[in-house]
């Protein structure tokens, strides 16, 4: 019977530690002062940071493809980078043809 409980403990202390790490946001502390605009090409994914959640400053966070973390840029970057995703998409359409 004893095991039983010890196993059940256990279960619940890998639970609990498994949740609580959902929980943690990872946020950028301060965002790069000048982003390369080949990274901005060879952005896979992006999302923006709020800085009216749990983090401290709004940035745009990057997923570059070749790099191993994110990169933190400013939010002016924004307009930038989907001005030339929709150029890149535009060339990938017409390139299908």
């Amino acid at each position: 019977m004893d095991l039983k409980v010890a196993f059940v403990v256990v279960c619940l202390f890998a639970l609990a530690i498994t949740s609580t790490e959902a929980v943690i946001p990872k946020c950028c502390m301060k965002t790069a002062a000048h982003v390369n605009k080949h990274w901005l090409m060879k952005v896979e994914k992006w999302y923006v940071q709020q800085s009216s959640g749990a983090c401290d400053i709004s940035a745009l966070i990057l997923y570059v493809k070749g790099q191993l973390k994110p990169i933190c840029a400013p939010l002016k970057v924004k307009t930038l980078l989907k001005s030339l995703q929709k150029r890149r998409k535009r060339h990938n359409v017409k390139a299908a043809f």
